[in-house]
C-alpha cells in the first residue's frame, strides 16, 4: 500500500517512516467511514492509550525520582488525558488528516476533541505495530515535547483542588451552573458558572462545557488562594 501524499506528509510530521502504512491509514480512520473491508481507528485507540501511558509513567520517574506515587498520579493523568492528546493533535494538524464520513465531517469532525484524541492515541499504536515499543516511545517523547518537563508540580485538575480547597474549609463542593451555549453543534461555546456555598463565584467560556468548568474553578481557585475572594 501506499500512503497519499497528505498521508505521507503527516508521517514525516511526526517522525516516522511506516514500513506497513496500512497502519497509518487505519489510524486515521474514524468510525463513520469504516467498512468491512476499511477498519476504522477504534482498536488502535485502545492500544494507543496504553502505549502512551507506559511512555509518560516512565518519563515521569525519570524526570524526577524523588517524587511519591501522590505527586507522580496527578502529572500522569495530565499528560495522558483527552484534552493534551487532542492538542498534541492539534500542533500536528491531525484533523486535516482524518477520514471521516459526510455526516461527521459536516459536524465539524475534524475540529472535535474527542476524534482528535482518539486519532491521536491510534497513531500511537500505529508506530508501536509497525516498529515496536522504543519507536513509538521516541515518537511519544518527540511530540509532547516540553509538556513532560513543564507539567505542573501539583497537576490535579483544577475541579479537584478547588473541591479540595473548599472541603479544607468546611465548604460543601463547589456547584457548576451551565449559564448557556451558543454557535453551531460543531463548534459551541459553553459559558458556565461554579460557585462557592459561601457565595463566591466565577464564570468562564470554552468549546466544552468540562473545559469551562474546568477553567471557571481555575479562576475562583486562584482569586480565593490570593485572599481576594
Amino acid at each position: 500500500m501506499r500512503l497519499a501524499a497528505d498521508l505521507r506528509a503527516f508521517a514525516a510530521r511526526i517522525g516516522h517512516d511506516f514500513r506497513r502504512p496500512e497502519l497509518l491509514a487505519r489510524a486515521v480512520t474514524h468510525s463513520s467511514l469504516a467498512t468491512p473491508v476499511r477498519p476504522d481507528n477504534q482498536r488502535l485507540e485502545f492500544l494507543g492509550d496504553r502505549v502512551l501511558g507506559l511512555v509518560m509513567a516512565e518519563a515521569l520517574l525519570a524526570a524526577d525520582k524523588g517524587a511519591s506515587e501522590g505527586q507522580l498520579a496527578p502529572r500522569f493523568n495530565a499528560l495522558v488525558r483527552k484534552e493534551t492528546c487532542a492538542a498534541v493533535a492539534r500542533d500536528l494538524g491531525l484533523g486535516e488528516v482524518l477520514k471521516l464520513g459526510r455526516s461527521e465531517m459536516m459536524s465539524g469532525g475534524r475540529r472535535k476533541e474527542a476524534l482528535l484524541a482518539d486519532a491521536m492515541e491510534a497513531v500511537i499504536a500505529a508506530v508501536y505495530l509497525d516498529a515496536g515499543f522504543e519507536a513509538a516511545r521516541a515518537v511519544v517523547l518527540a511530540l509532547w515535547g516540553g509538556r513532560v518537563g513543564s507539567v505542573e508540580a501539583d497537576a490535579r485538575d483544577a475541579k479537584t483542588a478547588l473541591q479540595e480547597w473548599a472541603q479544607g474549609r468546611g465548604l460543601p463542593p463547589p456547584a457548576y451552573t451551565e449559564m448557556g451555549r451558543e454557535g453551531p453543534d460543531h463548534q459551541p461555546l459553553f459559558t458556565v458558572e461554579v460557585r462557592l456555598s459561601s457565595g463566591e463565584a466565577e464564570v468562564a467560556q470554552a468549546g466544552a462545557k468540562r473545559q469551562a468548568e474546568q477553567a471557571a474553578a481555575r479562576a475562583l481557585l486562584a482569586r480565593m488562594e490570593a485572599g481576594n475572594g
